[in-house]
């Protein structure tokens, strides 16, 4: 079974997304074994994004995403990295494909909704950064 992290940001949680994301993952079949709110500070967003450092949206991307709470997931399912990928839709939400997360309800590249793990090294990686397994539902 795979897992995959999946993130609703500032903008999502503030526009009151939340309900609405996680029907469209369950709709589609992809199981929530984990989950809570947080509010990260500008350190630790830059921690999670730091392979991003060197990127010249580093620090508007860490400041949007310490600008309020998100909510996190670990997603799990056969093939859930792709799954919900497809889901969020292309980055930029012009490009990506109607009825898609980001299509629907981005209003710009940065704030785009959600995140979502890219390959399954990402995944492991992210989801270490918010949950210990005592956090998993059985």
């Amino acid at each position: 079974m795979e897992q995959t992290l999946s993130i609703i940001k500032p903008d999502g949680v503030s526009r009151c997304l939340i309900g609405e994301v996680i029907k469209r993952l369950e709709q589609d079949g992809i199981r929530i074994a984990a989950m809570k709110m947080l509010k990260m500070n500008k350190a630790q967003a830059q921690g999670f994004y730091a392979v991003h450092r060197d990127k010249p949206f580093f620090d508007s991307l860490t400041d949007f995403m310490s600008s309020g709470p998100i909510v996190v997931m670990v997603l799990e399912g056969d093939n859930v990295i792709e799954k919900n990928r497809t889901l969020m839709g292309a980055t930029n939400y012009e490009e990506a494909a109607e009825g898609t997360i980001r299509r629907d309800f981005a209003t710009d590249i940065e704030k785009n909704i959600v995140h979502g793990s890219d390959s399954r090294q990402t995944a492991e990686f992210e989801i270490g950064y918010f949950f210990n397994r005592f956090e998993f539902a059985v």
